[in-house]
């Protein structure tokens, strides 16, 4: 620990000095270190996907006084972010985001096997833009509703959720999510872990879908539905059904509740505040129900469809899910 306290304190003297040297400012948040995104004094959108490298093998010790003056020297950074611990050392892996993807190729061709120093050669390759996530330790008895409804909660931009009988720990569950874009998949597998989010009283596992797993999941899915019974059922789960809960029958069972609670009839509120190019909409809900001490919102993404439920319909249903987890309903 002694060891480990004095690289960084040495370490720390040397990048702050540099930093105020050149103006330059880091912004630290979620465990990372950022630089730009934008950089100062630019102008336009970012820039287009494959401009950014992974790097990894750093040392611990290793800053950004080191890396950034050397990743701008093949081309201009619009972004530099290196991972951090707790304690204040990198966690020996970060990105750089490049204005053109001409930067991005050279800054790869210069630094892989590069040695930041005397036998210590670091990885430099293209970033890979992962969108799916894995779940897993969820309760055999986990639906898809039920899991739909607590990510809707905790998680924006999802595309699609799968559950699927789990090959390595049974019987059991395990789901594959889908996001829109990476920053969306990054931003809910961070939440989801820091969450501890628990469903039926088991606690998630959370991390990326490698290919390598979702080969594994196709081949053992493929062999389920002949070979695999438990109990007169097959532990092979369903692909979700493309139809959506109907907001009729979410309702009913919402004013049920409400009377249960001695509570009178819930009044909705939904506001489309945000539009994609690809058809996904962003709805902002309250739901006022007299008796109820608070009024309850959220934030939920609905998608354009020809299914005949309108996308305030669809922010309704998300609503009244909430409503059912809040009020203690076990789906």
């Amino acid at each position: 620990q002694m060891w480990t306290s004095g690289i960084n304190e040495a370490s720390k003297m040397a990048l702050l000095a540099w930093e105020k040297e050149t103006g330059i400012e880091l912004v630290q948040v979620n465990g990372q270190r950022r630089y730009g995104g934008p950089p100062p004094g630019w102008v336009g959108g970012p820039p287009p996907a494959g401009t950014e490298v992974y790097i990894a093998r750093l040392p611990q010790d290793v800053y950004e006084n080191t890396l950034i003056p050397l990743f701008e020297s093949v081309g201009k950074l619009y972004e530099f972010r290196l991972m951090m611990t707790f304690s204040g050392l990198n966690r020996g892996f970060a990105y750089a985001r490049y204005t053109s993807l001409q930067d991005a190729s050279t800054a790869i061709a210069t630094f892989h096997r590069f040695q930041v120093r005397k036998g210590r050669a670091i990885v430099v390759c293209r970033s890979t833009q992962k969108r799916e996530l894995i779940v897993r330790g969820l309760d055999i008895s986990v639906s898809q509703q039920e899991l739909e409804a607590m990510l809707q909660m905790v998680t924006e931009g999802i595309i699609s959720v799968t559950l699927h009988a789990s090959p390595c720990q049974r019987p059991a569950k395990l789901a594959v999510l889908k996001y829109r874009s990476h920053e969306a998949a990054a931003l809910a597998k961070k939440a989801l872990m820091e969450g501890n989010l628990r469903l039926r009283g088991a606690g998630m596992r959370v991390d990326w879908l490698e290919p390598q797993m979702k080969q594994k999941l196709q081949l053992w899915e493929e062999k389920l539905p002949s070979s695999w019974v438990h109990r007169g059922k097959s532990l092979a789960v369903p692909r979700p059904a493309a139809r959506p809960p109907s907001l009729q029958d979410v309702l009913e069972r919402l004013n049920i509740l409400c009377w249960r609670h001695h509570l009178r009839t819930p009044l909705f509120i939904t506001k489309c505040v945000q539009v994609n190019a690809d058809g996904w909409q962003r709805f902002w809900y309250q739901v006022v129900i007299p008796g109820y001490h608070v009024p309850i919102s959220g934030f939920t993404w609905v998608l354009q469809d020809k299914q005949g439920q309108s996308e305030h319909e669809k922010a309704k249903v998300a609503a009244a899910l909430h409503i059912l987890q809040v009020l203690g309903e076990s789906l």
